[in-house]
C-alpha cells in the first residue's frame, strides 16, 4: 500500500512539473539525459560487433577469450560484457593488428557508481522506501496534501506513527503535521485515500533525477568496448582477454558388464555455460583442469580518494578511562603427582624443567608426591622427573603459557632413564594398473573389444583432445561449439576403454556392517580425469553413483557407488600383555626391548549367490607396525592399510591382522642391584643367560660394598676418638697442681698419646681400603665397559 502511495506522489510530482513548464514556456525543454548511463566514446561512424573464436574455460572461475576479425581502413568494432566481466578484461585486454594498422584508442561507457549519485540527492537509497521514509526525508518542503473532498497546503513539520483507540482496541496511524502560511498546524492521517502534490519545482526535479538513475541501474549490466582501429586496406584484428566465468563441471559415466567378454567404458562430459555479453558461434573450446591464479580489481569504476576529516580543536576535561587486559601471558607453573605403578605416591622426586639453554627451574615432591615448578617463561620444556631406585621419566616439548598446568607421571621400578621408540609409518602408495591374471572371482571386468549387448560397436573417437600444460590439463573439442549467451550445454570431452574391478569395500568408519561396492578403477587412458560426479551402469541399469577426484593417467582409484547388501563385516580387537622379547647389552647399559601387540579380527559373512572380492580398509596407527605374519595388505594409502580377500557365496572368511609397538627400557648396568635382577626374573625379563652375565659384576659390586663398610667402620672409629680427646682436653683444663690431679693428669697425657698412635694406624688402614676400593672401581668399570650380550627370549 505505501508502495503505491509513493508512485502516486511521484506522478503528481512529474506531472505537476510538466504543468509547470508548459506555463512557463512555448514548448516544454527537453530533458536531460540520466548521468548514471552516458553514451560509449566513439566516433560518428558506427562499429561493428568482432566475434568470438576461441573460448578456454579454466576450473579457477575464469575463462580466456580470443576474438579475431576483419577490419577495412579506419573502423571500429565492439565487443559486449557484463558489468561483472569488464574489469577483469581491462586488466588483461590484449589487442594487435596483424596487418600493420594501428590501435587508437579503447572506450567503454563508465558510470559514477549510483549510491554516489543518489548520494547528492539527500533522498532516502534503501530498497523498500515508504511514503513515510520519504516524507520524513524532505521536511520543510511545501506540499498539499488532499484527503476525500479537502485538502491542506503547508510546510512539512513532522512525520510520526501514532497509536490511537478505536473502540477497545490500540490502532497505529501514520500522521503528516503540516505548518501553513498563516502558522497554523495541521494534522493529516495518511491513509490509502490520501493524495501527496509536491509544490517546489526543484524538489520535483530532484525526484525525477532519483527515480531516472534507479532505472538506469537496471541497464547497466551491458557494458560495450569499442576500439577504434586505423590504418588501410583489409587487415586482421585480433582480441584476447580473460574474463569470470562460471565453473565448468564434469560428470562421468562408467559402463560396466557382468560378462568378461566385455571391456568398462568411461565417459566423461563437460556442462559449461555461457554468461558473457557475446553469443558463441563455431568457436574453438577448450577445457583446463587447473586454478591459475587469478583476481577481480574495479577498474572499469571511477575511483574517487578519501580525504580525511579533521575536526575543530576544542579543550576538554579527562574522563575516566579502561584499560583492557594483558594480550601476552606471563610466567607459567607447572604442577602434577608422581607417584609409581601401583599408584602410590612417590615423595622426594627431583623434577626438572629444561629448555634448549639448559636447565631453567627444579623443584622436589612432597610427602604427597606433589611438584610445583613456578616462574616458567612460556615456550616449549623437556621435563625430567627421577629418583633412586625408579626409572627417569622424561616427556619432551611441553608446552607451558601464562596460566597453570599440570603434567602426571608415573615411575616404573628401575634404576635408569627410560625411552619409547616409536616406530616409523610406513605410507606405501601404489600406482599402477592390474597385471593380466591378477583378478579373482571378482575379478577384472572385461577384457574384449566391445561392451553392450551383442553387436554394439566399438567406441567412437574421442569427442576432445587432452594434453598437459606444465601443471595443468586441457581438453580441446574436436569439433567448433555454438552456443549463445545465457545458454548452457552439456559437451562430451572423454570416452575410453578403461581397466575395471568390481570389489565391495569395508571401512569401521561407515558405522555399518554392510560393505561399499566399488570398483578398483585404472585410468589406462592417456588423459587426466578431473574430478567429479560419476554414474555407474551396469549391464544396461543404473547401479549407482559417486564422487571421483583427479587422476592422473596409470593412476588406480577405489570407487564407490552403492551398497553391498549382500555382505556384512564383523570386527574385534584384543591386547596381548606385554612381554620382553629381547634383551641387549653393550656399552654400560642393558636394553630390555619389549612389545605391546594389538590382534585385529574381521569376519566377513557372504550371503549372496555370487563371490566377492571384498577390500578391508585397516586404519594406520602412529608407532604401530604390521607383523611378519599378517597377510601383506594389496596396497597402502596415506592412513590405512587395504587388505584384498576372496570370499565364497554363502561361506564366511576371517581376516587376522597384528600389529606391534615396541617399546625399550634402559637400565644402567652400574646402578643395577641383586633386587632389581630377581625383580626381573619373575617378571621373565631376563633369562638363566643374562643373569650369568650379570653375576660377576653384581659379585664385584659386592666387594667394593664390602670395602665402603671397612672405610665407613673406621671413620666410625676416628669420630668416636675424636669426641674422647676432646672430652680429655677439658678435663685436664679443669685440674690444680696437686699430687692427686697431676697423677691424673699424667693418666691423660698417656691416653691421648694412645688415641693419637691408634689414629695414625686408622688412617693407614683406611688409606689401604680405599686403595682396594678404587682397583676394585676400576676393575668395575672395566667389566662393565667390556660385557655386550644379545638375546632373544
Amino acid at each position: 500500500m505505501r508502495l503505491r502511495i509513493l508512485c502516486a506522489v511521484v506522478l503528481l510530482a512529474l506531472t505537476a512539473g510538466s504543468v509547470s513548464a508548459q506555463q512557463k514556456n512555448a514548448t516544454p525543454p527537453k530533458q536531460p539525459a540520466p548521468a548514471a548511463a552516458p553514451a560509449p566514446a566513439a566516433s560518428s561512424s558506427s562499429s561493428t560487433s568482432l566475434p568470438v573464436k576461441r573460448v578456454v574455460l579454466y576450473k579457477s572461475g575464469v575463462g580466456y577469450f580470443e576474438h579475431i576479425g576483419r577490419v577495412h581502413g579506419d573502423e571500429q568494432v565492439h565487443i559486449d560484457f557484463t558489468s561483472a566481466q569488464l574489469d577483469d578484461a581491462l586488466a588483461s585486454l590484449t589487442v594487435l593488428d596483424l596487418g600493420g594498422g594501428k590501435i587508437a584508442d579503447v572506450n567503454f561507457n563508465s558510470t559514477t557508481p549510483l549510491d554516489r549519485q543518489l548520494g547528492m540527492l539527500h533522498l532516502p537509497q534503501g530498497q523498500e522506501t515508504t511514503l513515510f521514509d520519504f516524507l520524513n526525508a524532505v521536511r520543510g518542503a511545501r506540499i498539499e496534501a488532499r484527503n476525500g473532498t479537502g485538502s491542506v497546503a503547508g510546510r512539512i513539520l513532522s512525520v510520526e506513527r501514532k497509536t490511537r483507540l478505536m473502540g477497545d482496541a490500540p490502532r497505529e496511524e501514520e500522521v503528516v503535521s503540516l505548518v501553513s502560511d498563516e502558522g497554523q498546524i495541521h494534522e493529516v492521517q495518511l491513509t490509502p485515500s490520501t493524495s501527496i502534490t509536491l509544490v517546489e519545482g526543484d524538489l520535483r526535479q530532484d525526484v525525477g533525477r532519483y527515480l531516472s538513475l534507479l532505472a538506469s541501474a537496471r541497464q547497466q549490466d551491458l557494458r560495450r568496448m569499442t576500439i577504434s582501429d586505423s590504418g588501410s586496406g583489409e587487415r586482421e584484428l585480433f582480441v584476447s582477454y580473460i574474463s569470470e566465468v562460471p565453473i565448468w563441471k564434469t560428470t562421468y559415466r562408467l559402463v560396466l558388464s557382468s560378462s568378461a567378454t566385455r571391456k568398462p567404458i568411461l565417459q566423461g562430459w563437460a556442462i559449461v555455460d555461457n554468461t558473457v555479453g557475446e553469443d558463441w558461434d563455431n568457436v574453438e573450446l577448450s577445457l583446463v583442469a587447473g586454478a591459475p591464479h587469478s583476481f577481480i580489481q574495479p577498474l572499469s569504476q571511477p575511483l574517487y580518494g578519501r580525504r580525511p576529516v579533521v575536526p575543530l580543536s576544542q579543550n576538554a576535561e579527562p574522563t575516566p578511562q579502561t584499560h583492557e587486559s594483558a594480550m601476552s601471558a606471563g610466567p607459567g607453573v607447572l604442577t602434577g603427582v608422581v607417584t609409581d605403578q601401583n599408584g602410590a605416591v612417590i615423595p622426594d622426586a627431583t623434577v626438572r624443567a629444561s629448555s634448549d639453554s639448559g636447565e631453567v627451574a627444579s623443584a622436589v615432591t612432597d610427602s604427597e608426591g606433589n611438584y610445583s615448578l613456578s616462574g616458567l617463561v612460556p615456550g616449549r620444556y623437556t621435563i625430567q622427573i627421577s629418583r633412586s631406585g625408579f626409572s627417569t621419566f622424561q616427556q619432551s616439548a611441553v608446552e607451558i603459557s601464562g596460566v597453570g598446568q599440570r603434567l602426571d607421571a608415573t615411575l616404573s621400578m628401575g634404576a635408569a632413564s627410560e625411552e619409547v621408540l616409536v616406530a616409523p609409518m610406513v605410507i606405501s602408495k601404489q600406482i599402477a594398473g592390474i597385471a593380466p591374471g591378477a583378478a579373482g572371482s571378482g575379478g577384472e571386468v572385461g577384457s574384449g573389444a566391445s561392451l553392450g549387448r551383442a553387436g554394439t560397436p566399438p567406441p567412437p573417437p574421442p569427442a576432445a583432445q587432452g594434453q598437459e600444460l606444465g601443471d595443468l590439463f586441457e581438453y580441446k573439442l574436436t569439433q567448433p561449439v555454438t552456443l549463445k549467451k545465457n545458454e548452457s550445454a552439456l559437451v562430451p570431452i572423454l570416452q575410453a576403454n578403461v581397466i575395471a574391478e568390481k570389489v565391495s569395500l569395508w571401512n569401521a568408519s561407515l558405522g555399518s556392517p554392510r560393505p561399499l561396492r566399488a570398483v578398483w578403477l585404472t585410468n589406462s587412458s592417456d588423459d587426466t580425469l578431473d574430478g567429479g560426479n560419476f554414474t555407474v551402469l551396469e549391464d544396461d541399469t543404473f547401479a549407482g553413483e559417486g564422487l571421483l577426484d583427479s587422476m592422473k593417467p596409470g593412476e588406480r582409484r577405489l570407487l564407490s557407488y552403492a551398497t553391498d547388501l549382500g555382505v556384512r563385516v564383523d570386527s574385534g580387537q584384543s591386547n596381548v600383555p606385554q612381554q620382553v622379547t629381547r634383551v641387549s647389552i653393550t656399552r654400560g647399559a642393558m636394553f630390555l626391548s619389549r612389545e605391546a601387540r594389538l590382534e585385529t579380527t574381521y569376519t566377513i559373512r557372504n550371503d549372496d549367490t555370487s563371490a566377492r572380492v571384498l577390500v578391508i580398509e585397516h586404519p594406520m596407527r602412529t608407532g604401530w607396525k604390521l607383523t611378519d605374519d599378517t597377510p601383506k595388505p594389496e596396497e597402502s594409502s596415506s592412513d590405512a592399510y587395504r587388505f584384498r580377500l576372496d570370499v565364497a557365496p554363502k561361506k564366511t572368511a576371517t581376516l587376522l591382522v597384528r600389529e606391534v609397538s615396541p617399546e625399550v627400557t634402559t637400565v644402567e648396568i652400574s646402578s643395577i642391584t641383586r633386587d632389581q635382577v630377581e625383580f626381573f626374573v619373575e617378571q621373565k625379563s631376563i633369562n638363566p643367560q643374562v643373569v650369568q652375565a650379570l653375576a660377576p659384576i653384581l659379585d664385584q659390586k659386592d666387594r667394593i660394598a664390602s670395602l665402603d663398610a671397612e672405610i665407613a667402620k673406621r671413620d666410625a672409629e676416628k669420630t668416636g676418638i675424636f669426641d674422647d680427646q676432646q672430652r680429655i682436653r677439658e678435663n685436664l683444663k679443669a685440674l690444680r697442681d696437686t699430687p692427686e690431679e697431676k697423677a691424673l693428669a699424667a693418666r691423660y697425657t698417656q691416653q691421648l698419646s694412645d688415641q693419637e698412635t691408634r689414629l695414625e694406624t686408622l688412617k693407614k688402614e683406611e688409606s689401604d681400603l680405599n686403595d682396594k676400593k678404587q682397583q676394585a672401581q676400576d676393575q668395575l668399570d672395566k667389566m662393565i665397559e667390556q660385557l655386550a650380550l644379545d638375546v632373544t627370549l
